[in-house]
């Protein structure tokens, strides 16, 4: 019975961490999103995360929502810097996400400043 016990407690463990390193590790989708950036906050009650949103179109229709894990400083300095500006985003989109990384599945890995190509002068 304990021989069941461990083989049993350490298979869940085994599964619980292949779980969370699956979803952290793998990416679902990686691309490109460029935009007004329309909003940049940190959130949260018990655990404060960065967030963010897009506007890609004239009206604000077409709205792309994201998140900025704490350990990127750089861009999140950059967002701060950007705040109302035409910018161009990378991103990674994960299967799921955990509730101490942020609101969304897509995480913001590269941020650049743009022209707009609505407004030239």
């Amino acid at each position: 019975m304990k021989k069941f016990l461990t083989i049993f407690t350490t298979a869940i463990i085994v599964g619980v961490v292949g779980y969370f390193a699956f979803i952290y590790y793998v990416p679902y989708s990686e691309g490109y999103r460029s935009g007004e950036l329309i909003k940049f906050s940190r959130k949260g009650v018990l655990v404060k995360t960065w967030e963010g949103q897009i506007s890609q179109g004239l009206s604000g229709t077409n709205v792309f929502s994201f998140s900025v894990e704490d350990g990127e400083k750089e861009i999140i300095e950059k967002m701060k810097e950007f705040q109302g500006q035409y910018i161009k985003v990378t991103y990674k989109e994960r299967y799921a996400t955990f509730f101490w990384l942020g609101d969304t599945k897509y995480f913001i890995t590269e941020v650049k400043s743009e022209k707009s190509p609505i407004f030239r002068n």
